[in-house]
């Protein structure tokens, strides 16, 4: 990527006002004859950078000429590694040009561009919540994060019980539209949904996160124990081909899908916390999906059957459960089977 290697030699000489191939060629991670061919580039198409020969020389820019890229405040700095940061674990080449930009900004920039950089992840793979706006304190979040500064927060936890704590934020999270804070507690480490976060306010006491913390590895070890919560109870199911989307829409990463029978069916293993989640996911799907086992979740259907007839089996237009009437029509599948 030579593009980048020439923003990156511009900002580095700006920053230092003068290098030499050497010194570039350490910085950038190419060999000096690459550093020096990339010098004499810019210096033939029109930038205005020169040599100077002997003992203390070096290559600078005319005049301490300035490039509008390097031209950044703190915040810009910030914002821009805040946006760029999370994009970085996808490509290598992408990562090796952060890394060059990171070492070209003013040193008085640099710390903060890094923790902008390692602020905030994005993983894609879903947990099966519906797409959300993103909530307007995560800003606050972030800057909180890369200055290091103790946030007070009121939160609402599972049972909606409000607590007021003060935690380190140590990073953000972006899985599939709903956002997480990694934070450090009186208690250790600590994952809050940012949705629930009632309030949250900045203070100005600083904090340090702890000696190898690494925001992808902690989120890795959270998503492990959260799936493993997640896939106490499994069942095997027969589906339909063509409503298997469907349900691994609905399931996620805990449907997977195995044999195709004789009949067009497919085999699938679906896992929950309980029995009860997947039949209470499985009832609107009527004779769609059957239940091969576990027994206990074909009991809970069972269940949930006899009370859905209990009080809507004298319903009119119906005669048996899942049976229409005379002279009504059987529902057909929707776009989304």
């Amino acid at each position: 990527m030579r593009a980048d290697r020439l923003v990156a030699t511009l900002l580095l000489m700006q920053s230092r006002g003068r290098v030499t191939a050497a010194e570039l060629a350490g910085e950038l991670e190419v060999s000096v004859a690459t550093a020096r061919r990339d010098l004499e580039a810019l210096s033939a198409a029109g930038v205005p950078v020169y040599p100077q020969p002997g003992r203390g020389g070096g290559w600078s820019l005319v005049g301490g000429a300035r490039t509008d890229l390097s031209g950044l405040t703190a915040t810009e700095a910030r914002a821009l590694f805040l946006l760029v940061g999370p994009a970085a674990s996808a490509s290598p080449a992408v990562k090796s040009a952060l890394r060059k930009l990171v070492r070209a900004l003013p040193g008085t920039f640099r710390a903060e561009a890094e923790a902008a950089a390692a602020a905030v992840m994005v993983d894609p793979v879903r947990w099966g919540e519906r797409d959300q706006e993103r909530p307007e304190v995560v800003e606050l979040l972030q800057t909180a994060v890369v200055r290091r500064l103790k946030i007070r927060l009121t939160y609402d936890g599972r049972a909606r019980e409000r607590t007021r704590r003060l935690v380190d934020p140590w990073g953000l999270v972006d899985k599939d539209d709903v956002w997480y804070l990694v934070a450090g507690t009186e208690k250790g480490q600590r994952t809050f949904r940012i949705d629930r976060i009632a309030e949250a306010v900045m203070t100005d006491l600083p904090f340090e996160r702890p000696g190898g913390f690494e925001l992808p590895q902690a989120w890795g070890r959270i998503v492990d124990e959260v799936e493993r919560r997640r896939s106490l109870v499994s069942a095997t199911v027969l589906v339909g081909a063509v409503h298997l989307r469907v349900l691994r829409d609905q399931f996620g990463r805990h449907c997977e899908a195995g044999e195709t029978l004789d009949d067009g069916r497919v085999r699938v293993r679906l896992a929950a916390p309980t029995a009860l989640d997947i039949a209470r996911h499985l009832a609107g799907w009527g004779t769609l999906v059957e239940v091969v086992a576990p027994d206990g979740v074909r009991a809970e259907l069972a269940r949930i059957g006899a009370e859905l007839t209990g009080r809507y089996g004298e319903e009119p237009g119906m005669t048996t459960v899942g049976k229409p009437a005379p002279g009504m029509t059987t529902p057909t599948c929707t776009d989304r089977c």
